[in-house]
């Protein structure tokens, strides 16, 4: 090996550690995959539907949010998500939309569009953005599965619906075709019985609207737990630390730093 070779060698060393950025990555395939996993988030989260009264849209091979609409007295129309999961031509809903006649689209959607049959609706808690649209589900003979806390709920503020619900104590495991889907409690916090759903395959969380989306506010706090609300999201984290996709009750979905904003948000000081 010859001395100039060596000292091209050494020179080449030395620029590249003077100007850090122009070294080559060391892990090239790593960063390619992690481009390519953006850039398909990006893509899968454009609107597939979109009416007056509601908005779907993809986020993942499996995993869509569904968007409708509520009137309130202290907030105006606001938009209220669910989640949607649709695999081997069955479809699982949390949280209904808003009112029936959102519902009805959704369901035509998921019929139409994706040629699957909804097999179960799964309400997260007691409040309207949550069952104001289940009438129109029992009329198509879907069932709804509700945590024991949530029926007991809708019964003290004569919010049951006519048909009968199927209720689980804190943890419900659906059948999804070959896969699974869960709904759990974790404590308290936006209510008393606040639940979150989670799809394995697409690594998606419901959080419904114990979870805040980015740079929201508190909102509202009627029925809410102030001193277990953040203990309670630290729990749903500690459980999925590497969450994909997390999709709070209202507004932005993200990842894990959703956890990290409602944590702050209403931790005690």
């Amino acid at each position: 090996m010859s001395k100039q070779f060596i000292f091209l060698c050494i020179l080449s060393g030395l620029y590249f550690i003077r100007f850090p950025e122009l070294r080559p990555p060391q892990n090239q395939s790593k960063q390619k995959a992690q481009i390519k996993y953006q850039k398909t988030i990006i893509a899968d989260s454009l609107t597939i539907y979109q009416s007056e009264n509601l908005i779907i849209k993809k986020l993942s091979n499996y995993t869509y949010k569904h968007i409708s609409f509520l009137e309130t007295s202290d907030y105006g129309k606001v938009a209220c998500n669910g989640m949607l999961v649709v695999k081997n031509f069955e479809g699982i809903i949390f949280d209904t939309p808003t009112n029936d006649k959102s519902s009805l689209e959704l369901i035509n959607f998921v019929a139409g569009e994706l040629k699957s049959a909804i097999i179960a609706v799964v309400p997260t808690h007691f409040h309207e953005d949550c069952i104001g649209g289940i009438q129109e589900f029992e009329k198509h003979n879907i069932p709804v599965y509700a945590s024991q806390m949530t029926l007991e709920l809708l019964k003290k503020n004569s919010l049951m619906p006519a048909k009968p619900i199927v209720a689980f104590d804190k943890v419900l495991t659906l059948n999804l075709g070959d896969s699974k889907i869960y709904a759990e409690y974790f404590g308290e916090g936006h209510t008393q019985d606040n639940i979150v759903g989670y799809f394995p395959e697409d690594n998606a969380i419901f959080g419904g609207c114990l979870i805040k989306d980015l740079g929201s506010t508190k909102g509202y706090l009627g029925d809410a737990n102030l001193n277990s609300w953040s203990e309670t999201v630290r729990q749903v984290k500690l459980k999925y630390p590497e969450a994909k996709i997390v999709i709070p009750g209202h507004g932005t979905w993200g990842g894990t730093e959703l956890f990290d904003y409602t944590i702050a948000l209403f931790d005690l000081k």
